[in-house]
Formats: structure tokens, sequence, C-alpha cells
């Protein structure tokens, strides 16, 4: 293994993946025909959420008897993990396929490795993560936070989404979900869904390209609230979820998760179910 801080770039066909592993091993482009489908600038590309997901209410969360508190970077909540923020070294590399982790460490509380891959070919791509615990058990969460295009230019129309949850969960003022689940509510949206069959949520831009985000996760954030992208955000848990669903990694069970973009492009002038 070696470490690198060099961006990797993964292609297949016309299609190019790039990865930033000293920038959270965030995917930094995604490029189809030469379309990119990630917004770029200040917020952009696919960023990991690891060790949690979303917000932990006022930074705390409990392991058994034991309080711990993270750094409350969007207060006064702490949001999205650590992940995002360190440099991930380089495990496996091919042009297809990459494999990158790093170490659990402060401000995190236990030590542990997370690892996270990529698997492209024509007509999709794979990530996954997998996080494994040194020692003490702990509760943990795992997702990903794409900032897709709402418009790929080229005189386009905006992307349009649809999917079919079981509930959404009530989000209170802070944010946080009040525990209630309730019918799915119409956008705009910066809110948890529940999919226990598994996400799926497909992006259409019409007479452009059809995406379908694809998990056996059984929870999805969907953030439609800016103008220019749109995110969905499979993950393992919901927001505030190392409190309220706690999923504990431990010695011998690993917490592992895994998502699958698919996409066909559409001719111009055919409809979303002809290609």
């Amino acid at each position: 293994m070696s470490s690198s801080e060099k961006d990797v770039r993964l292609s297949v066909g016309d299609t190019e993946l790039t990865v930033s592993p000293a920038h959270g091993c965030r995917i930094g482009s995604l490029r189809i025909g030469g379309t990119e489908l990630l917004r770029q600038g200040e917020r952009y590309g696919c960023f990991p959420m690891v060790p949690w997901c979303g917000r932990t209410g006022n930074g705390l969360f409990h392991n058994g008897d034991v309080l711990h508190g993270l750094p409350l970077n969007a207060p006064p909540h702490a949001i999205h993990g650590t992940g995002r923020d360190s440099t991930w070294r380089t495990a496996r590399l091919g042009e297809r396929e990459a494999a990158f982790y790093y170490d659990l460490a402060d401000p995190w509380p236990y030590p542990g490795r997370v690892t996270q891959t990529f698997e492209l070919v024509e007509d999709s791509l794979t990530l996954a993560f997998g996080i494994e615990t040194y020692g003490d058990s702990f509760p943990a969460q795992a997702g990903w936070h794409p900032w897709f295009l709402r418009n790929l230019g080229g005189g386009g129309k905006e992307v349009q989404l649809s999917f079919d949850p079981a509930w959404q969960e009530e989000r209170g003022a802070d944010h946080l979900p009040t525990g209630r689940r309730i019918p799915p509510l119409s956008g705009p949206w910066d809110d948890c869904f529940g999919m226990p069959d598994g996400v799926e949520v497909t992006l259409t831009w019409p007479e452009q390209l059809e995406l379908t985000v694809q998990s056996r996760a059984e929870w999805v954030v969907i953030y439609d609230e800016q103008d220019e992208a749109v995110c969905v955000e499979p993950q393992s848990g919901p927001p505030n979820g190392l409190n309220t669903a706690p999923r504990y990694v431990t010695p011998i069970d690993p917490l592992e998760i895994s998502t699958t973009w698919s996409w066909r492009r559409l001719r111009p002038g055919a409809g979303a179910g002809e290609s």
C-alpha cells in the first residue's frame, strides 16, 4: 500500500471518473460523453459521509453509558462525519477500479479503519464502504453526498426526480428527525426517506440522460433546495442515527454499504421509456 495525494482517474469508453484522495476521497468529477454530471466549485462532486451521516444532534452520541462529543461544524450540530476532511491512502489502483482507506482518529473517539472502493464499467459506477474497528465496538454510519447538476447544459431541461419511499422522517425545527414517520410530502426537500426494500431514485435529464441511484441501504436523504444541484444521498441510517438507530461496528461485524449509479443516454426527442 502507498499513500498518494494525486487525483486518480478511472475511465472506460467515454466515461471518466476523478477521485481526490487528498481531499476526503471525494469524487471530483464524473463525465459521460464529455458532459459533467456533478457540480463544480466550492461544494462539488460527491463526498463520503462517514463515520456518521447528516446531523448528529448537538454533537453528542452515546456508546452504552459513555457520552461522546463531536465538533459542532454545523452549529448546534455535528454534520457529515470526518472522512470528507481526511487524507485517504491508496490501497489498490487499476484502470477501472480503485480502493482507498483512512484510519479513524480524533475527534472520532474510537480507532478503526474506513475503506472506500470505486468500480467503473461502461454504464454504471459502484461505490462501497467498509468500516472496521480495531478494538471496542462503536455505532457508525456511512453514505454518499453527491451534488448532481440540476441542468447539464447544452440547452437541456432541468432534472426530474422519481422515487417511491414508504415514508418520510418528519423533520423538526432543529433539522433532526422527530421520530415520527409521515406520508411523503412534496418538495423541495432537505429530508430523509425510508425505503425498506432498498434505495432506488431516478434522475432524468429529458432527452439527455437517465441515471438511477440504487442501494440495499434503507435510507435516502433528498436535498434539492439549491438552484444548481440536487443531492440523492443513500446512507446506512437516518440523520442523528448514532443516537436513534445505532448500527454497531464490532470486531466480527464491520459496517458494509454500497451504491450503484447506472445510466443510459436518451435520444433527443424520445421519451424517458425509449433509448
